[in-house]
């Protein structure tokens, strides 16, 4: 567990180091670029950037553009906790142990800042920074755009408020975390393939990024109810109070825990029998989802 962590740290901070270079060539309004950074270097874990480099390593690929299109995703993820967090949408005050971006910088900027960092992400992985062909990157950019719109985030992001305090099915639930929460740990998997040109290879690993991200966002669930709020980082038993529809909402905690394990088991099998020891970095990436605590 602890050395999970610690490789997880390692590529966190090349992420983040990569991210302070990049924006100190940039000019913004100072307060503007203030809530940009206070969203994107809160001290999230950087999970994405992980999964991204693991799945990278199947195919030997250049750690150096791997780190550069995790900082891309990491933009990303960002914004759409920001906004997650807006008195319109989740209406939470705390996030990773600090005030939200909003009671911080005020709701006007911190949408401004959820919307610059969703506009980083596509500008890093279009930029001259990012040394790969064109047509690489043009791939890149719009698999990344379909997994942050209406197939994906905001799509998600769209029936997690429709689907408050309401009776709703398990595969509704499912289809909803996976645009939510799945779509974008899809392209963290995909992008290996994209980049490494084993387009026979993107389907498959754009589906186990798909499950990688549902069994991230069960775990979460599961957080809410057992975690402990000095390591979330945020208040527990939310998902309760708000009517939030989960797989624990809907099934009970004991099945929702047997579901988990027997995706994280699905996804380890199927990764063993396509990839063999080349995926072991990956499959650690699955192991820790179901050990974690924050």
């Amino acid at each position: 567990m602890l050395e999970i962590e610690n490789k997880i740290s390692k590529v966190a901070f090349s992420t983040d180091k990569f991210l302070n270079s990049y924006l100190r060539e940039k000019s913004f309004k100072p307060t503007l670029l203030s809530a940009i950074k206070y969203g994107l270097f809160s001290g999230g874990k950087k999970f994405r950037s992980f999964v991204i480099k693991n799945t990278a390593k199947i195919f030997n690929l250049n750690e150096n553009e791997i780190i550069k299109v995790g900082a891309a995703v990491e933009c990303m993820h960002s914004y759409s906790l920001i906004h997650d967090d807006l008195p319109s949408m989740d209406n939470d005050d705390i996030r990773r142990g600090k005030p939200s971006a909003h009671k911080v910088f005020g709701e006007s900027t911190a949408i401004l800042a959820g919307n610059s960092l969703l506009t980083l992400s596509f500008e890093i992985l279009g930029s001259d920074i990012l040394r790969l062909k064109k047509n690489i990157k043009s791939d890149l950019i719009f698999s990344l755009a379909e997994s942050a719109g209406y197939k994906g985030i905001a799509g998600g992001q769209y029936l997690d408020l429709a689907y408050e305090r309401k009776k709703v099915g398990k595969n509704k639930i499912i289809d909803m975390q996976n645009k939510k929460t799945g779509k974008l740990m899809g392209f963290c998997c995909e992008a290996a393939a994209i980049i490494a040109n084993k387009n026979k290879d993107r389907k498959f690993l754009r589906d186990i990024g798909v499950d990688i991200g549902l069994l991230f966002q069960i775990t979460d669930d599961l957080l809410d109810i057992y975690g402990d709020k000095g390591k979330t980082g945020k208040p527990t038993k939310q998902d309760l109070k708000k009517g939030k529809a989960t797989l624990i909402r809907e099934i009970g905690v004991n099945k929702t825990i047997e579901f988990a394990y027997a995706l994280s088991d699905k996804i380890i099998r199927i990764l063993k029998k396509k990839y063999g020891t080349k995926a072991n970095d990956l499959i650690g990436s699955v192991e820790f989802l179901l050990t974690r605590d924050h």
